[in-house]
């Protein structure tokens, strides 16, 4: 016999993403902001010895895809062949 009960369980769900350079926010169901929070960058490092960030230092940065071609654009190249 197996026994059973049920169970709630809470999770975080992300509601919006915001821009850390020009601080706009996109909201996750808002249909007119869908292509957006999937093109939304994450990038999060840690320093490593005599980092200029700082030794050990956890470092984050989320940008959305219009502030990362603005701000780094003419730096990136596309791989496509």
């Amino acid at each position: 016999m197996i026994k059973v009960r049920k169970q709630t369980i809470e999770e975080e769900v992300v509601i919006s993403k915001t821009c850390d350079v020009c601080k706009k926010t996109y909201e996750v169901d808002n249909k007119d902001h869908w292509m957006e929070v999937q093109e939304f960058h994450h990038i999060r490092f840690t320093g490593g010895y005599d980092s200029v960030f700082g030794d050990g230092v956890t470092m984050s940065l989320d940008i959305c895809q219009h502030c990362l071609k603005e701000k780094l654009g003419e730096y990136m190249s596309d791989d496509r062949a």
